[in-house]
């Protein structure tokens, strides 16, 4: 099913509706539509690639592009406004594209120079009068809808190919799971090159027909700012993001009465952030799961559902199981091991890089996830780690979720990161990197000593770390292997 039909068709329907609320205007249904007609005629002129690039703040500008895009059989290349001049110019390069829609003010502020045939600035559009009027394309299920560029676990970025049959099933699949519906209003903070804000805060909602508030950044007072004004019933954000707004002091439980869905994903929830939350907001927070190569959305927590620590079932029409990532032999409930997916909604896979493609699936068609994690009786999704995070210890497996839960704990810690470093003893040891609360001091050996409190010898850090922030990538998420060059930088210059 083409993606963009049921968009055009909800709009015409319900022509007056608002359909997103952005830092700059309102959108009604009508004039969304009537953007993109206009949009269409100007990439018609200036692209003469499949691919069209997009480098737009988030807002109702995104998604008018998008679809103008689908409706001239074109393929939709979000880009990364986060990332530097070389790594952005090296995604518009490898994507093919020689059209970029863009804003003339966030290049200015960003300090951004894309280089492609044509740069269209919406500053630049009128958007008056009456578009030209076409019949926008269909597409097979097949037909390659959305170029999405991840950073993977090395190397250079991947674009992950969704088709416009992912897209469309993830939409399903997210709608009947979770039970969304036409009367939710969603706030959404995730940026819109990122697949969970595409698929759920985007087009999921357009789809649907219900109302989406946007904010371009997230910062905590204005949000809560938001959740006043707007009551959204469904918030969805990273762990970071719940983390923020407990540390404001003006938001109490009223503020965040109306969610029935709150909702957490791109990287695992500390149960010390999900408590606090809970016992000083009355809400739940209900963590999910997915990747850029699964559309995204594979598995929700439900409220009520009362699996600590879970992310839940899968979603409808996507088969899940647990395999020994070495023998690829299906373990049993409780067994931790690869997640594994297959169904409707995986991706098509990676652009131009065919053997990269080959490795991602198994020989039943499954998707090789990279994650760790085990299922219970009942399906529901537990995660425990990253196999390429996985660090040996004298032949003991630990992850690196596992301490920094525990570092999490204490209380002069505010987020941590554990990797593994090479030792001639005993194969790897554990180090840990630690954010400390402003006002709180840092303890190395009271930190260790923690750690000996609640975790098997053979987990504790050999050392610890101040650092005065992490590295994320542009959606918040710790990047553990960004941390491997800081530890070389210390550790030389620790040495006499």
């Amino acid at each position: 099913m083409s993606i963009h039909w049921p968009i055009i068709r909800t709009c015409l329907a319900h022509p007056r509706e608002t359909a997103f609320i952005d830092d700059w205007r309102a959108w009604r249904r009508i004039e969304l539509l009537v953007a993109a007609l206009h949009l269409a005629s100007e990439i018609e002129c200036k692209c003469s690639t499949k691919t069209v690039g997009i480098l737009l703040p988030t807002g109702g500008m995104m998604p008018a592009v998008a679809l103008a895009s689908w409706m001239l059989g074109r393929t939709v290349v979000p880009l990364n406004y986060l990332l530097k001049q070389a790594e952005l110019q090296y995604v518009i390069d490898d994507c093919e594209t020689d059209c970029i829609i863009t804003s003339r003010v966030m290049l200015e502020k960003l300090k951004l120079e894309p280089r492609a045939k044509s740069i269209v600035c919406i500053e630049d559009m009128a958007f008056k009068g009456m578009p030209d009027l076409r019949l926008p394309a269909r597409a097979a299920d097949n037909a390659l809808a959305l170029l999405l560029y991840t950073s993977g676990t090395s190397g250079k970025p991947k674009g992950v190919m969704l088709t416009h049959g992912n897209l469309s099933a993830n939409i399903r699949q997210t709608i009947e799971h979770v039970g969304f519906s036409r009367r939710d209003t969603m706030l959404g903070v995730l940026p819109q090159f990122h697949s969970f804000g595409l698929t759920v805060l985007t087009l999921m909602p357009l789809t649907l027909g219900n109302r989406v508030i946007y904010s371009r950044a997230f910062v905590p007072q204005h949000i809560v700012r938001l959740m006043r004004e707007h009551k959204p019933t469904a918030f969805i954000g990273l762990p970071s993001m719940y983390a923020a707004m407990l540390r404001l002091k003006s938001a109490g439980p009223g503020d965040f009465r109306s969610l029935q869905f709150a909702i957490s994903g791109g990287e695992p929830l500390p149960r010390a952030i999900a408590n606090d939350f809970h016992n000083r907001f009355d809400v739940d927070i209900n963590e999910g799961y997915g990747l850029t190569e699964t559309s995204p959305v594979t598995n929700v927590h439900l409220p009520g559902q009362g699996r600590i620590g879970s992310v839940g079932r899968p979603a409808p029409h996507i088969e899940q199981r647990i395999v020994d990532p070495e023998t690829g032999a299906i373990l049993e409930a409780g067994c931790e091991g690869e997640i594994r997916f297959r169904g409707p909604n995986i991706m098509q896979g990676y652009f131009k890089l065919p053997d990269e493609t080959a490795r991602a699936f198994d020989d039943a068609g499954f998707f090789r996830t990279g994650d760790i994690g085990k299922q219970d009786a009942d399906g529901f999704l537990f995660i425990t780690g990253r196999l390429k995070e996985m660090i040996i210890v004298g032949g003991e497996n630990i992850f690196p979720r596992e301490i920094e839960e525990v570092l999490n704990h204490h209380s002069s810690v505010h987020e941590s990161a554990v990797i593994g470093m090479p030792c001639d003893m005993r194969g790897e040891r554990p180090i840990a990197f630690v954010e400390v609360i402003e006002g709180e001091l840092f303890n190395e050996a009271e930190l260790r000593s923690w750690c000996r409190e609640h975790l098997a010898g053979y987990k504790v850090p050999a050392e610890v770390f101040k650092i005065d922030v992490l590295p994320r990538n542009a959606t918040g998420k710790i990047m553990r292997r960004d941390l491997q060059p800081v530890l070389e930088t210390m550790l030389a210059k620790s040495k006499p």
